[in-house]
């Protein structure tokens, strides 16, 4: 076992996830579950490396997980894990074939075996690599069984988003302060970026800064535009803590704002306020979604609705990504679920170039804003 320093939860709470796992498991008749997923990994053994190469961990009914990977990561798998059971293959194996061999070598090879079926990294090549190097095994999907156990967060994981949260704050304040007529939309992102670390993000990963007639586009790349008088600059800063990010967006515009500005600022900030003050345990998500989208849309602030107005926040894998959003849980028209205490999401809306997003977390009593940043057009 690793010194508790390095862990980034207790074992107590590694050994929570994995009893309600194995009851999953159990309840499906599983003797076995490959885990490869990297969000999954860092929430059951601690650690995960790049999905370049295939790795993944082991569950048994019982016993110690075993995590099969390359042998080049094993220094940071003994650093940050809690489990020690190993198997390391050379970058000259295959890794599918290491898996495979491990199981047969630990009596799995007729076992009925758990797969995560939607993970990123369970590919159709490397799955049925695995049926074939283990025919006498019954492959179970595994499927949104994790993802939706990591739902409700512990309060060690709300501790890091909190911490995400404050992180962002900071950095919108510092990156909205660096900017000015003239000046590149590239400076805020610089400004943004030195934030995070100095302030203990993960990584300088700002996340989609855009200007001018870009302002719009969400998921827009970082460019050089040079601001102008009039120009909105959109901001959503993602900073991240042990992986687990917060999210916040907040608009600036460059000298006075429009009329119209300031009454779309107005109204986005009112319409999300009220859509936030509904989030209580046991409300369903499409009545959240309504307040949102209906009045927007209501208001004429856009033509179409066509997104999100929200989705879970919580482990990302700053390093690796899989993916950079989590729609395990998201608000829309038809969006059946029922929000439970713990649940943590990205709320957010935007109409005319301009949008207003938050970190929110579900608690006992209702919805509570992890960021806090001052609710407001900017102007620079």
């Amino acid at each position: 076992m690793s010194g508790d320093g390095q862990l980034v939860f207790s074992r107590a709470e590694y050994q929570d996830r994995l009893r309600a796992v194995r009851r999953e498991m159990a309840a499906r008749h599983i003797d076995l579950l490959i885990v490869d997923e990297t969000e999954h990994l860092a929430y059951l053994a601690g650690w995960h490396a790049s999905g370049s190469r295939y790795h993944g961990c082991l569950v048994p009914a019982d016993g110690d997980p075993v995590m099969v990977f390359r042998r080049l990561d094993e220094p940071a798998f003994l650093e940050r894990s809690w489990l020690r059971e190993r198997v390391c293959f050379a970058d000259t194996e295959d890794p599918v074939e290491a898996m495979a061999r491990t199981i047969t070598a630990r009596g799995w090879a007729a076992a009925r075996i758990g797969v995560e079926t939607d993970s990123h990294y369970l590919t159709v090549q490397a799955y049925e690599a695995l049926r074939c190097a283990l025919p006498r095994a019954t492959l179970v999907p595994f499927a949104t069984i994790l993802r939706e156990l990591r739902l409700r967060k512990s309060p060690h994981e709300i501790a890091y988003l909190r911490q995400a949260a404050e992180i962002a704050d900071q950095a919108m304040r510092e990156a909205i302060a660096a900017v000015s007529e003239g000046v590149s939309e590239r400076a805020a992102a610089i400004v943004a970026s030195s934030a995070f670390l100095r302030l203990g993000a993960d990584t300088g990963r700002t996340g989609p800064i855009t200007a001018g007639r870009r302002s719009g586009t969400l998921h827009g790349l970082l460019g050089d535009h040079l601001l102008t008088r009039g120009d909105l600059l959109h901001m959503e800063l993602v900073p991240s803590v042990n992986g687990y990010s917060a999210r916040l967006m907040r608009p600036t515009v460059i000298g006075p704002p429009s009329s119209e500005q300031a009454e779309t600022a107005a109204q986005l900030i009112e319409i999300q306020d009220e859509q936030i003050a509904d989030m209580k345990p046991g409300a369903v998500a499409r009545d959240v979604d309504r307040v949102c989208r209906a009045r927007v849309l209501g208001a004429g602030l856009r033509e179409s609705y066509d997104n999100f107005t929200g989705y879970t926040l919580g482990y990302y894998g700053a390093t690796h990504p899989p993916r950079t959003s989590d729609f395990t849980r998201a608000f829309l028209p038809t969006a059946e679920w029922v929000l439970e205490p713990g649940m943590v999401f990205h709320m957010y809306t935007g109409a005319r170039g301009m949008a207003f997003s938050e970190t929110v977390l579900v608690g006992d009593g209702g919805a509570e804003r992890l960021t806090r940043l001052e609710r407001r057009l900017f102007t620079r």
